[in-house]
């Protein structure tokens, strides 16, 4: 898999799915393999990759929220999930 840029669009995979947990109380990404138990940053995170934003929108996105940049953060964390095959990448702007 290759290295998650700032220029594509990712989107959770198909086999992948973001769920709320009622027995945990968080946000989960439920996969054949199994559950995935996600934190707030990574809820938050996931929840803006619908194919449509761009990696570098999605960390602009969250910077005004969180106030800071976290463009290595956004990245760190999507690699992992590619890393998974839990995400698909739409083209590059």
């Amino acid at each position: 898999m290759p290295e998650v840029t700032m220029s594509v669009r990712p989107r959770l995979a198909s086999h992948a799915r973001l769920q709320w947990d009622a027995v945990r109380e968080k946000q989960v990404v439920l996969t054949p393999e199994g559950v995935l138990v996600l934190n707030t940053t990574a809820t938050a995170i996931l929840a803006l990759c619908d194919g449509q934003r761009s990696v570098s929108e999605i960390a602009a996105e969250l910077s005004a929220q969180y106030n800071r940049a976290v463009d290595s953060d956004v990245l760190a964390f999507l690699n992992r999930l590619a890393s998974k095959g839990l995400l698909e990448f739409h083209g590059e702007e």
